[in-house]
């Protein structure tokens, strides 16, 4: 790997008796912003993204602070297609929402952790109404859900494989009915309930009423605490995701899907070990925040991380996305698509020792999530 002897933009902020113009200094998003004004529509403003990253990086801000501008970014191509949508229904007579709503992001964007490449994870709550006009208040918000989703699927942003969008009856209910659904889910220790919860509960008002998504935080953080059976099946689950290590302590992947012998999957055997292990310790000890780097913290304060622990997970989750978006980068300039794959004979020795040191890291988080001791 090449090591690019670049200037930053910083070091020109006192190279001259006084200091230069802000835009000056701020000339390579200033370029990016300027080349956006000219995307007129959601797919040139989606593709546009790498543009932002790109000059994100000549301002030598860190990757996990890029992730957070991608998610950022994405959640502003989810309110306009949100808003084209309940334009064209009031044009076509549907009228406006019959009551208030909110729509979530849910995963990665939940916790503005997305890379490049995200596809579609949403839900979305309806404030509380009778029995009697769910034809009618449904059927509006399956439309809104329908036309918002497609918008989003036209500008990059791919429908879900797993149908997890609101579109969909499962990610589209009432307040009552989110915080009935997860009290019944969480009475009991079943695979299927666990794996939906952990798409569900890493989640962010996007647009709407925010109060409800209060409310709907609020009802989890008072509920996971006593869901011991449910929390003991998603701590089975981690060793579903094992991370990037032989049992000899060194780096390897699990081969599944591999495009060569020496790609790693980084982002399913490193980034989301870590983000279901914090996860995990933030549902035991009740942190709300959903962001992982925040979560780390928080769980220090409770008493269930060191200082420590926390600041050796939040570097080695700094380092994988930084990893993870360079390699997304290449590929990208290369006709690819970004993904969660990087190749370890890319890497320098240092970032290689980092790398298993990290992986070890994790691996740690995994087993006292598991245990659920420190």
């Amino acid at each position: 790997m090449q090591l690019l002897h670049r200037a930053s933009p910083w070091r020109e902020l006192f190279a001259g008796d006084t200091p230069p113009a802000s835009a000056t200094l701020l000339a390579p998003l200033c370029e990016a912003l300027d080349e956006l004004e000219l995307a007129t529509d959601l797919p040139a403003a989606h593709a546009w993204q790498p543009r932002l990253v790109e000059a994100l990086e000549r301002l030598d801000l860190p990757a996990w602070r890029i992730s957070q501008l991608i998610s950022d970014h994405n959640e502003l191509l989810y309110r306009r297609a949100i808003l084209l949508s309940l334009n064209e229904m009031q044009g076509q007579g549907w009228g406006k929402p019959p009551v208030e709503f909110c729509v979530l992001t849910l995963g990665s964007a939940g916790r503005h952790e997305s890379l490049l490449g995200p596809d579609q994870d949403n839900a979305m709550i309806v404030a509380d109404y009778p029995d009697a006009r769910h034809t009618e208040i449904d059927g509006f918000f399956q439309a809104l859900g329908e036309r918002f989703t497609a918008r989003l699927d036209e500008a990059g942003i791919p429908l879900c494989n797993g149908h997890v969008m609101a579109r969909w009856p499962m990610w589209r209910k009432r307040l009552s009915e989110w915080c009935e659904q997860l009290t019944l889910w969480t009475q009991e220790r079943r695979v299927k309930r666990v794996q939906q919860s952990n798409i569900l509960l890493d989640f962010h008002p996007a647009f709407g009423d925010a109060a409800l998504a209060d409310a709907l935080a609020e009802h989890v953080r008072l509920i996971m605490p006593r869901a011991s059976l449910f929390l003991d099946e998603m701590a089975q689950l981690l060793d579903e995701l094992p991370v990037a290590l032989d049992r000899f302590g060194r780096l390897a992947g699990d081969g599944d899907g591999a495009p060569h012998e020496n790609a790693l999957n980084l982002k399913r055997q490193g980034l989301l070990p870590l983000v279901n292990a914090v996860r995990l310790l933030a549902l035991r000890h009740g942190v709300s925040v959903p962001d992982t780097r925040l979560r780390l913290p928080a769980l220090v304060l409770k008493g269930a991380l060191t200082a420590q622990q926390a600041r050796a997970g939040i570097a080695a989750f700094d380092r994988l996305q930084e990893l993870l978006l360079q390699a997304q980068l290449v590929s990208l300039k290369a006709g690819g698509a970004p993904d969660g794959w990087v190749d370890a004979t890319r890497l320098e020795e240092d970032q290689r020792l980092l790398l298993r040191h990290d992986m070890q890291v994790i691996r740690r988080l995994v087993r006292m999530a598991q245990s659920g001791r420190r």
